[in-house]
């Protein structure tokens, strides 16, 4: 697997691909092209997540209203139940995100 391989990636919807599933955490490659949240929607998650976006760029909103842009090579953490969503990713290319979850 190349991560950076999103050539053959049907984009019409975000693509999301399991790497690793453990018991305690699980690893997972996201792929967006100017995909976001339902505005009516926010994710409340059970579990923490660590993100790193490894191309592309996006914004994270969080439900106080505050934002955090995302561009190649940045990380984020996000603890369990910290409402948010993904407001804007790249359209132009491909945005590519490893996500860490874990209690």
């Amino acid at each position: 697997m190349n991560i950076f391989d999103v050539s053959s990636l049907p984009l019409k919807e975000e693509f999301l691909e399991t790497i690793l599933n453990e018991k305690n955490f699980r690893l997972e490659r996201i792929v967006s092209k100017g995909h976001v949240t339902p505005d009516d929607y926010w994710y409340d998650q059970e579990d923490n997540e660590w993100v790193v976006l490894l191309d592309g760029e996006a914004t994270i909103e969080y439900k106080d209203g505050s934002r955090k842009v995302l561009k190649k090579g940045d990380s984020l953490l996000i603890p369990k139940h910290e409402e948010h969503k993904v407001v804007e990713t790249s359209s132009s290319q491909e945005t590519i995100w490893l996500a860490l979850f874990w209690q």
